[in-house]
């Protein structure tokens, strides 16, 4: 961390750090040497570059020529044209109004893509497949590319349909030596922001890597480069590839060039910036196994990936000499709606792709954030997903894969042992814990209360399947007509620590699912698990105790492929009889009860949810950037009526129904909480 901190003003970046005269007040008040300006505000601003180095002290990035020339995307265009660098067709230009774009789209052919000129990290960038598509985009572009960059100048070029999007990462000093880092491909993206990363591209060969590489220089040489940057491109399923824009700028995903090229290029561009040379050849450059980089965001995957804000109630980061997390956070933390939902960068690297894959499992399951919503259990349903395991990946990856959004990730058979054997471990080790603590810490009372409380229990997960676990005496035949699975009661009681290893077996049977009791029609959860069916046999033991967050699940013997030997399954909440677990990211919250008791629970009545069907809700936290419409007003389903603007994105919200605007309940310049009604229809 920072040997000093200086505050620049408040939350709100214009208030600060796009606030240049703030900044270069502090290099004075400091005595800086030099400004390393990170990955966005004004780290790719050529008026701050200069300020800085007419300060006397050194910016440590391109000159401000360089950052002019390829900061504009129409101008960096035309340069790389005259560079005989492949470009995407569009029109080279600036467009003004709704009549320049719609010549400029139908002279180009539908789709397009609107884009800012300044723009970068997703932001201002609008795909649109008709005029009264790109009449919005256009709109939505300006104003998000204004919020964000200062400069709202706009665009137009082809869309390429399902590319992948690769980057060449390249080194240049100030003599003109130069050499490129090989590619990261990042296809896999959401509202054109990066999701994972990987490090180099499965599909990109030697040939293509080299050529690539080439014109990336020529890109740099004809603006005279100097520091790190990354050039990117688009790639068709032919490997034909086509500048898409040049970022001058340190990239957030360059931890996996770092670890596969053994270049440290934060170093290189300080080296740089300090009028050293450059130190590597283009033969200096290998590539040194894999390495991937997933973003963890605070956004919620079940709603579009919309953000989410809070305090990190807990943060632990996973580790490992393979394991790489980049951070700015700590337990305690808040994330605001005023900046990007970033939480980290975790990086995992490996010999082979799959071995790279599979350390970022583990660190996912490893990964501690409670207190708001994150992206653990997309991240790890990537991981698992058979397209992304076999590389088969474009831009369109999560729109094609996931057509409905985001339901969670898909649960074998063996994922719901897991699940039921980490609840009953919680649930035995916490009636120890508490049965021992009654009676004056008499420990054998409280194993044999335990294991009589524990011979027949129901699991109740929401959402998801009701289980019976029984506990069966150890003499149970091993032909015995149910399947079962050798079970280790590792329940270590909070004083004592008092461990019992009965090596007793368990059964799960299914004894409910959701579609059981779900209406006709209803959306529920595919399970691929059916009531009556017990759950397979295999020989697992869970290693925890009362107060641990975390159940080590260690699996011996199990038929079937893609079983994993190590399991962690973390225990955010444990208050008998309600457990609160994290599975792969994914959080399952499971009532354990007895049988008489779960028979009562039939009784109960249903609790019948609000009908928002006619109303609009806040997808997230944010401001009310402009409300459209006013009382009274007859709308169309899909008519824009509120735009919210949260962490740098404006999100245009549309009528759920055709009527009558009944009421309006918030104003332009309104904070409001994710799911606040905003406008109620009649």
């Amino acid at each position: 961390m920072a040997d000093e901190k200086v505050c620049i003003g408040p939350p709100a970046s214009a208030d600060s750090y796009l606030r240049q005269d703030r900044i270069l007040e502090v290099i004075k008040q400091t005595g800086a040497e030099a400004v390393h300006p990170g990955y966005g505000f004004l780290s790719e601003n050529s008026d701050f570059s200069k300020a800085v180095e007419e300060l006397g002290a050194k910016f440590i990035g391109p000159k401000e020529y360089a950052i002019d020339s390829m900061g504009d995307k129409i101008h960096s265009k035309k340069i790389a044209l005259d560079a005989k660098v492949n470009t995407i067709p569009g029109f080279v230009g600036e467009v003004h109004d709704d009549t320049e774009l719609l010549k400029a789209c139908n002279e180009i052919g539908y789709p397009v893509m609107i884009k800012a000129s300044a723009g970068g990290g997703g932001k201002g960038m609008r795909i649109a497949w008709n005029d009264e598509e790109a009449r919005k985009g256009f709109q939505l572009s300006k104003r998000e590319a204004a919020a964000s960059f200062g400069d709202d100048t706009i665009f137009v070029e082809k869309f390429i349909e399902n590319p992948r999007h690769i980057e060449i990462q390249i080194l240049v000093d100030s003599f003109g030596n130069g050499t490129y880092l090989n590619e990261r491909e990042c296809s896999v993206q959401r509202r054109n922001q990066k999701v994972m990363e990987e490090a180099p591209s499965s599909f990109v060969d030697p040939a293509t890597r080299a050529a690539m590489g080439k014109q990336a220089l020529q890109l740099a040489a004809a603006v005279g480069y100097q520091s790190a940057g990354t050039v990117e491109f688009l790639m068709d399923k032919n490997k034909d590839f086509y500048f898409l824009e040049m970022n001058t700028r340190l990239q957030v995903e360059h931890p996996i060039t770092e670890m596969t090229t053994k270049v440290d290029i934060v170093e290189e561009m300080i080296n740089i910036a300090a009028g050293r040379k450059l130190r590597y050849k283009q033969s200096d450059i290998g590539i040194h196994g894999w390495a991937f980089e997933s973003r963890v965001y605070a956004e919620d995957p079940y709603r579009e990936f919309l953000p989410s804000i809070g305090l990190l109630t807990k943060y632990r980061e996973p580790t490992g000499s393979h394991v790489r997390v980049d951070t700015g956070v700590t337990e305690g933390s808040e994330i605001s709606m005023f900046y990007d939902p970033m939480i980290s960068k975790l990086c995992t690297h490996g010999d082979t792709r799959a071995q790279a894959l599979e350390r970022m499992r583990h660190a996912l399951d490893s990964y501690h954030i409670q207190g708001l919503r994150q992206n653990l259990s997309f991240l790890h349903a990537l991981c698992d997903h058979p397209s992304f395991i076999s590389g088969d990946i474009t831009t369109k990856f999560i729109e094609e894969h996931y057509p409905e959004g985001f339901q969670g990730i898909e649960m074998n058979e063996l994922d719901w042992v897991y699940i039921a054997a980490t609840a009953y471990a919680a649930h035995g080790s916490a009636l120890i814990a508490r049965a021992s603590i009654a009676t004056g810490q008499d420990y054998e009372f409280a194993l044999k209360y335990a294991r009589e409380t524990m011979e027949e229990v129901i699991l109740n997960i929401k959402d998801g399947p009701t289980l019976k676990v029984t506990l069966s005496s150890p003499e149970l035949d091993p032909d015995d007509e149910f399947d079962e699975f050798e079970q280790q009661l590792d329940m270590q009681q909070l004083m004592a620590q008092i461990q019992q290893e009965a090596g007793d077996r368990i059964r799960i049977e299914v004894i409910k699912t959701p579609a059981d009791s779900a209406e006709e029609g209803a959306a529920v959860r595919e399970l691929s698990i059916e009531t009556g069916q017990f759950l397979p046999a295999v020989s697992l033991q869970t290693h925890y105790k009362e107060g641990d967050d975390e159940c080590k699940c260690s699996l011996h013997t199990a038929g079937g492929s893609g079983v994993r030997s190590d399991v962690t399954v973390q225990v955010i909440s444990s208050e008998t009889p309600d457990y609160k677990l994290v599975y792969h990211g994914e959080e399952f919250e499971i009532n354990v009860m007895a049988p008489r008791v779960y028979e009562l629970t039939k009784h109960m009545p249903v609790v019948i949810p609000v009908d928002t069907s006619k109303m609009v809700l806040s997808p997230m936290p944010g401001l009310i950037y402009s409300v459209n419409v006013k009382e009274g007003d007859k709308v169309e389903l899909g008519e824009e009526v509120v735009v919210v603007e949260a962490m740098k994105m404006q999100n245009a919200l549309q009528a759920p129904a055709s009527g009558k605007i009944s009421k309006i309940l918030v104003a332009a310049g309104d904070s409001v909480d994710a799911d606040q009604i905003l406008i109620e229809l009649e």
